[in-house]
């Protein structure tokens, strides 16, 4: 993932509206690498109620063939762990309206071929 001289997303910097995107609906499916530390500090940011420091992830998020809503994360693996540990049902999360060729950049042959 890219960012600014902001510290923000390149893919969303333009966005200003925050989602609070359910855990359950977003997929990752590369495994990340963790920084232990990092993930018990975001938690304690969270848990002490300075949520407003955590910025949101980046969500791409793809209309399938038949309507359905297909959400993808690739970035903000740290935070996205602080969540889940912290059993949060939802996620600060900025939505990028994407296409299956923008997923295809980022998983390959392993993209789906349809959503629906």
């Amino acid at each position: 993932m890219s960012f600014n001289a902001n510290g923000n997303s390149v893919h969303s910097a333009a966005i200003t509206e925050v989602h609070n995107v359910p855990m359950s609906v977003i997929h990752r499916p590369i495994p990340p690498v963790l920084d232990e530390a990092k993930v018990q500090s975001l938690m304690n940011s969270i848990q002490n109620e300075a949520e407003g420091d955590v910025p949101p992830i980046d969500v791409l998020w793809i209309k399938g063939t038949e309507g359905g809503d297909y959400f993808y994360s690739f970035g903000g693996c740290h935070r996205y762990e602080a969540y889940k540990r912290l059993n949060r049902e939802s996620i600060k999360a900025k939505l990028v309206q994407s296409t299956l060729q923008d997923l295809y950049h980022y998983m390959g042959s392993s993209t789906p071929k349809y959503l629906k």
